[in-house]
């Protein structure tokens, strides 16, 4: 299994390209199987998890080509035919892996009546049930069953449209039954719909292929189905989360960094944290620059939302942040409730955090030292490539497969500007 040294101490420096976004990507692919023609994706980031979901696709009797690229290129463009389907099935073997291969059960149960899920996996950050997915679809008309592991839905005369609020706000479920939607007989309403970038690119992309989506970027959103869908292209947009991973980079280090394909709209929430902690952000052509070069970060309480709150999938590389900050900050959960497990390991390396139900206290300290860490899901494992940045001397960060899932290249990003930053091979 391989590990990560990070030798800290050094501010960044330089300019850094920002990927595709890896949780737009993965529903995108999935909507490939509306269409029996071709789906052309560029700016796709070459992580585990779009492995895995390209897997799946091919499994299901899928053809995915990459275009050619030059060797050292960031990204890639995906042409996606699912003119050969021949299977609805999609196997415990390879969704347990990730949890969004249950993106395609909404497509394949539109396009075919009948799909076979298994029931998901992924990061161990919270139960994150799929039942919204399942209660929506069958107010679609669909039949759900749950056996052996797996979720059954049938449609044999197509689903219909209906009027669907969430209880809760769900991304994976409103990308689920927004993609069911397109094909439906009739007009559906999604409301309390997730409002995330990922999403709106989603339809976005389904429009280009010939759906009829009303409402895009607010919590209602509006379908009338068509009979079927067509090819199209479609270039994913950049990746917040990676963004403000970068971001976060600059300032732990006290550096200067400028990321490239990307812009400040996407991470307000979080650029509003930073601004209030100290750092400065700077939208420049092609890209936003951040830097830190007033003394020590000064700590910020910090509360997780749906969008468009705090991201909680920046929680952990914020709370890297705080644990260098000057005074003490608040980091409170509400998204997730077993997203703490960076905690123990961030504390090995000197940090000073208390957690209490779903909040943490991180109280400031001078510096990090380095130590052996392991990482228990994808972003706690890159609050410790933050915190082996800012700390001194040596960190060794084991089981980094969670970090291959959603970052793209990541020693060589930071190692272009200026960090000690090395994998060992198992």
């Amino acid at each position: 299994m391989d590990s990560i040294v990070v030798r800290g101490g050094r501010p960044l420096s330089g300019s850094l390209p920002i990927s595709g976004a890896k949780n737009a990507a993965l529903p995108l692919l999935a909507a490939s199987l509306l269409s029996d023609s071709t789906l052309v994706l560029e700016n796709v980031p070459r992580v585990v998890d779009l492995a895995s979901m390209a897997n799946l696709l091919v499994e299901l009797g899928g053809d995915v080509a990459e275009e050619p690229s030059p060797a050292d290129a960031f990204g890639m463009t995906l042409r996606l035919s699912a003119a050969g389907l021949k299977d609805v099935t999609a196997p415990y073997d390879l969704v347990r892996k990730m949890r969004a291969s249950v993106l395609v059960l909404g497509p394949l149960l539109a396009r075919t009546g009948h799909a076979r899920v298994s029931l998901p996996g992924g990061c161990a950050i919270g139960t994150r049930p799929i039942d919204l997915h399942l209660k929506a679809l069958a107010q679609l008309g669909a039949e759900i069953e749950l056996s052996q592991g797996y979720v059954e839905a049938r449609a044999p005369s197509g689903l219909t449209g209906g009027d669907i609020t969430f209880p809760s706000v769900t991304v994976t479920g409103t990308e689920n039954v927004l993609m069911a939607a397109c094909l439906a007989r009739g007009d559906t309403v999604l409301r309390n719909a997730a409002r995330e970038p990922e999403i709106g690119d989603l339809a976005r992309c389904l429009v280009a292929m010939g759906a009829q989506i009303e409402g895009i970027g607010s919590d209602t959103l509006r379908v009338t189905g068509v009979a079927a869908l067509n090819g199209a292209r479609h270039r994913v947009l950049p990746d917040r989360i990676e963004t403000g991973t970068y971001a976060v980079a600059a300032a732990i280090t006290g550096g200067d960094l400028e990321l490239r394909g990307t812009s400040l709209a996407l991470i307000s929430a979080l650029a509003d944290v930073l601004r209030a902690a100290g750092v400065e952000l700077t939208e420049v052509d092609g890209g936003l620059r951040v830097a830190r070069r007033n003394g020590r970060i000064t700590g910020i309480d910090v509360m997780t939302e749906p969008f468009p709150g705090f991201p909680t999938d920046m929680q952990a590389q914020v709370m890297a942040l705080m644990t260098t900050a000057s005074g003490a900050a608040m980091i409170t959960e509400t998204v997730f409730e077993n997203r703490f497990m960076h905690v123990p390991e961030l504390c090995r390396m000197g940090a000073n955090i208390n957690v209490h139900g779903a909040s943490a206290i991180v109280r400031g300290v001078p510096a990090l030292s380095g130590a052996p860490v392991m990482a228990t899901d994808l972003r706690a494992s890159v609050s410790l490539v933050l915190a082996g940045l800012a700390a001194g001397g040596a960190t060794l960060i084991n089981r980094v497969y969670h970090l291959d899932r959603g970052y793209e290249r990541l020693e060589a990003k930071l190692a272009a500007c200026g960090a000690d930053i090395e994998r060992v091979k198992s």
